[in-house]
């Protein structure tokens, strides 16, 4: 297990509220990191989850690149070397599927945002990964909530502001090395998440490492049944670095030529959300970033790591 980062349990939420805040708020302001567990996800539903995307990313190229969505990666299929980490000219060796919210007819952003799709060769796929997105954004908007009552906002700030958010369920597939320029480029290159809040369902296979306030490197390891949390850049806007982004990345392996499975979940509000340094955040210096919108501020990014929306 990796040292120094915050570990909780979600019971601790309902029967010491006021703890779990505490420590909660504090993982992130000193690590960016903080390891749930107690999350209350199905363990049979996550491992069914794990099954149906390697399954999924087993099927021939031709056959998932028909679940190309052609706008630029907001929904389907996604491949190998489509993805590149902010001022990195080599593309991450990763493939991925994204799932996006279904947004309801009386929704603004029905008809906006992109719809889902799904691979009719794996009929179970649509069902699990539905309801798997649905039981994330539930427990990411009750995370949110804690960290918006530690930091003194109105309850409802950070519900109302993921309410119809493009938040996106992403399935990843690192691929075995063996053939892949190893020298020049990595599974994942250092970043920073461009979302609110993160949920990292335990991957199948290490290689997540943080880099620390010291200027260190250091190993993020949990359980299958365990979920990382970290805060992105859109955190860091609203809150003026008081919860700042980490940069991290998921290294090759060593000796290995297996393939590694992970699904995170990126939390975002709506496109017309304001990223603006938050009122109890803005400290003596005042805020350190420009106004803009999470929407202006998600096209921005996707286009410096290759995507489009």
């Amino acid at each position: 297990m990796s040292t120094g980062i915050t570990r909780l349990s979600l019971l601790d939420l309902d029967a010491r509220p006021d703890k779990f805040r505490r420590q909660f708020v504090a993982g992130l302001r000193e690590h960016g990191f903080v390891i749930l567990r107690d999350h209350a996800i199905n363990r049979q539903h996550l491992d069914q989850a794990y099954e149906l995307l390697r399954a999924f990313f087993d099927l021939p190229e031709r056959t998932k690149l028909k679940y190309d969505s052609g706008s630029g990666g907001e929904r389907g299929y996604i491949a190998f070397g489509r993805e590149n980490a902010k001022g990195n000219p080599y593309s991450d060796l990763k493939e991925f599927w994204h799932i996006g919210p279904d947004v309801a007819k009386k929704s603004p952003y029905f008809g906006v945002y992109a719809h889902n799709l799904w691979p009719e060769e794996i009929p179970q796929f649509k069902h699990c990964f539905k309801a798997l997105y649905g039981e994330l954004e539930q427990l990411g908007k009750l995370l949110l909530e804690a960290v918006g009552t530690e930091l003194g906002v109105n309850k409802n700030f950070f519900r109302d502001m993921v309410t119809d958010g493009q938040s996106i369920l992403r399935l990843l597939h690192y691929p075995g090395l063996k053939g892949l320029d190893t020298v020049n480029a990595m599974r994942a290159a250092p970043h920073a998440d461009i979302n609110l809040l993160t949920l990292l369902v335990g991957a199948t296979d290490s290689g997540l490492e943080l880099y620390d306030r010291r200027g260190n490197w250091l190993p993020v390891e949990c359980e299958a049944d365990e979920i990382v949390l970290d805060t992105g850049d859109m955190m860091s806007r609203l809150t003026n670095d008081v919860l700042p982004s980490t940069i991290h990345r998921v290294v090759n392996p060593q000796g290995k030529n297996d393939s590694r499975y992970s699904m995170p979940f990126f939390l975002h509000p709506h496109s017309q959300a304001s990223l603006d340094c938050l009122p109890q955040c803005v400290g003596a210096d005042g805020p350190r970033y420009s106004p803009i919108t999470a929407g202006e501020f998600l096209r921005q990014r996707l286009m410096e790591i290759g995507l489009t929306y």
